[in-house]
């Protein structure tokens, strides 16, 4: 399997600083691993309405997949001393990181968080590359395609479950922000197409991580030298959904 793969269905792909060389050259069975878990990515509509604190269940269902290919959580703490006296330590949270005899990859997953997360994630590859931790990084995130297609995802769903006002929300277990409630006023088969652009902004705004944001960033050289792959998941992996 290769990455063409991912092109084909879709995804976004930037790729920096022989990223993909260093990946097909010395980590062939994690590439082929990753590529796999992505290629399978399918997310419900309702899951993209659905309230309810803590991460996405789409983000659960990959990171479960990843892990099962021992792409595992790992806390990097890098120390400095001089004249064995400790000077610096430093600890990294990533995400997923794959261990082979030719070195590590890490991969962050950002979802639906603030974007300067974005910023984090670039920043803690560029140090632990340099420092000899990592080989490449790798971040999945919303696809463009993803994103600007999310309005009609989310009113798709909604006719489909005959949403008229706020009340009919309740069977997404979705509670109205009082914003929203101003901004709303109409009810019936006006409702979805007026609420759906506000629930869409305040849950995926323009200020949370997709790839636009990822992209300018990769723009202005935030992460170099690191060797990148930066992916983004399309409007095609999500299907109409159950409740």
């Amino acid at each position: 399997m290769s990455l063409s793969l991912l092109t084909d269905a879709g995804f976004d792909i930037i790729h920096k600083n022989h990223a993909l060389a260093v990946l097909a050259r010395d980590f062939p069975v994690p590439f082929e691993e990753l590529c796999e878990v992505l290629t399978g990515i399918r997310i419900a509509d309702v899951e993209l309405i659905q309230g309810g604190g803590g991460e996405a269940s789409s983000t659960q269902r990959l990171r479960r997949d990843l892990t099962n290919k021992n792409w595992e959580k790992r806390r990097i703490t890098i120390r400095k001393t001089v004249d064995e006296l400790e000077k610096f330590s430093v600890t990294h949270e990533i995400d997923h990181v794959r261990r082979t005899e030719n070195g590590t990859i890490a991969l962050e997953i950002e979802w639906n968080n603030k974007d300067p997360f974005f910023d984090r994630d670039l920043e803690s590859f560029q140090r632990i590359h340099k420092d000899g931790v990592i080989s490449a990084g790798v971040i999945v995130t919303r696809g463009k395609s993803l994103q600007d297609s999310l309005v009609k995802i989310v009113a798709d769903c909604a006719s489909r479950y005959n949403i008229r006002g706020f009340e009919d929300l309740s069977v997404f277990g979705v509670s109205p922000t009082k914003r929203q409630r101003d901004m709303v006023k109409t009810t019936g088969d006006d409702f979805i197409k007026d609420w759906a652009p506000v629930f869409v902004r305040d849950k995926f705004g323009r200020a949370t991580t997709h790839w636009d944001k990822l992209q300018t960033r990769i723009e202005r050289g935030v992460g170099n030298p690191c060797p990148l792959l930066l992916i983004g998941i399309p409007a095609s992996v999500v299907y109409e959904g159950e409740l």
